[in-house]
């Protein structure tokens, strides 16, 4: 069987959940139809931006504090596990996103970027915590 070239690329387009990878900048470098799609952003407006586009205020210094450990290092606290943390959407929404994260190495194991895959679970966490506060609520009213 004969593989195109393209096959990378077409996976990296072609998949249902938001890919972006970052440089070790934190520059975005790549940005499928599925990141479009749940952050706003066409690619035309991603690619060569900070991944502070996609990251609410509030979070970024944590954010950069990790990014900068884990190119260091060499290895992500995580190690590859679902997150979930809030995106920043175009229109200025802030979205629930599951996150997963990985180190991209060169042939000689250094850091070059890291890899995130993303997904909105906004509307499963907020039922989950309207119906969170619905119980709390009512054991209040019980005691």
């Amino acid at each position: 069987m004969h593989e195109s070239p393209q096959l990378a690329e077409w996976i990296i387009e072609q998949t249902t959940d938001a890919l972006i990878y970052a440089d070790r900048a934190g520059d975005i470098r790549r940005w499928n139809a599925a990141a479009t799609a749940l952050f706003g952003f066409p690619a035309s407006e991603a690619l060569g931006q900070n991944l502070d586009l996609i990251i609410p205020e509030h979070l970024r210094a944590a954010h950069w504090a990790g990014f900068e450990a884990a190119m260091e290092r060499g290895r992500l606290k995580l190690g590859g596990r679902p997150t979930l943390t809030r995106g920043l959407h175009k229109d200025g929404r802030k979205l629930y996103v599951e996150m997963t994260f990985a180190l991209v190495c060169d042939s000689a194991g250094e850091a070059v970027g890291a890899v995130a895959m993303a997904r909105d679970v906004t509307e499963r966490t907020e039922r989950e915590r309207a119906a969170r506060k619905a119980a709390q609520g009512g054991a209040s009213a019980q005691v």
